[in-house]
């Protein structure tokens, strides 16, 4: 399973929207299975694991499939027992699930699950950004290291789109302010409601679009629209392979609307010892952004299976 549908970084704030999500996972769920060993079958049923065995989920994109199991493999080679439910959903599920004990250990962006938490909050450090994060969290969950990957929204257009308005990748969103009303934008559902989405892009840039397509987040139905002219602009992660596949054109984000995004691990801090805390720090302290733009590479153009790709790179990070 490698679509890349980044639920996530950013997080659907009402009941409606989580429903389409919903409903848009047992889909996924129905189509797809991943190859990880050890897999759930049932990835939102919300049972507790028996035993004493590490639960790793990850959320409904590709990125989060792969970075779940560079985790649940770290965690592994220090003897931990580990179980996956891949391929959950978006940040309204696993945030639940984290809390209720179902989910152990799951990836996350820092300042998208900030946003989540408080949509207020704009932090101008990645410590600042914990720290947030931090009062903010519920108190059976705890953040670990950040790594210095980030994986950020943003919103891209298609090579057509830039060239008629003389746009290239210095060029900032607020160059969209007169013409974001001849343009449509396409995202997850949950973009259309979010601050790090259409509410914040209006709010700090100003911008109007013509219309707004749901589509999914960041992922196939996202890239193939842009592709094909059917939207302008999109939320596009910038790790996604396409962008350089495609040609697509990222826009600077001066203002920083999209925040930090840094890889971190939340957890439920009583399923986790801490050798495990100390295996997934040490991940943590390895992961870069271009590491981790070559092993999407490896998932989603070369189509590699994650599990194969994450037991591969813990090995040369020496972390296996």
């Amino acid at each position: 399973m490698t679509s890349y549908a980044k639920s996530t970084r950013s997080s659907t704030r009402h009941t409606g929207a989580a429903a389409v999500a919903l409903a848009a996972t047992a889909a996924l769920v129905a189509g797809c299975s991943s190859s990880s060993d050890n897999k759930s079958d049932n990835p939102l049923s919300g049972e507790k694991v028996s035993g004493n065995s590490v639960v790793v989920g990850s959320n409904n994109f590709a990125e989060s499939i792969l970075i779940a199991d560079i985790y649940g493999e770290a965690l592994k080679a220090k003897g931990i027992k580990v179980t996956y439910k891949p391929n959950i959903g978006s940040r309204e599920t696993t945030y639940g699930l984290l809390k209720n004990g179902s989910i152990t250990v799951l990836p996350e962006y820092n300042g998208a699950l900030l946003a989540y938490l408080d949509k207020n909050a704009t932090p101008k450090t990645v410590a600042a950004t914990t720290a947030a994060i931090n009062a903010k969290l519920d108190s059976k969950l705890t953040l670990l290291q950040p790594a210095p990957a980030q994986d950020k929204d943003s919103v891209t257009l298609n090579a057509d789109t830039a060239k008629k308005y003389n746009l290239t990748e210095k060029s900032s969103i607020a160059d969209l302010k007169d013409i974001a009303k001849d343009l449509v934008i396409g995202a997850s559902p949950e973009f259309q409601t979010r601050q790090q989405g259409l509410v914040g892009l209006k709010a700090v840039y100003g911008l109007e679009f013509k219309s707004f397509k749901a589509l999914d987040a960041g992922g196939p139905l996202t890239q193939a629209a842009l592709k094909k002219n059917t939207v302008q602009a999109a939320d596009i992660f910038t790790t996604d392979p396409t962008i350089t596949k495609e040609k697509f054109v990222v826009l600077q984000d001066p203002k920083n609307l999209f925040g930090f995004e840094n890889v971190q691990p939340l957890v439920y801090k009583s399923g986790l010892s801490q050798k495990g805390v100390d295996a997934l720090n040490a991940v943590s302290a390895k992961l870069d952004t271009a590491t981790l733009l070559d092993l999407d590479t490896q998932v989603q153009s070369q189509n590699k299976d994650p599990l194969d790709v994450a037991k591969a790179w813990l090995k040369s990070a020496g972390l296996d």
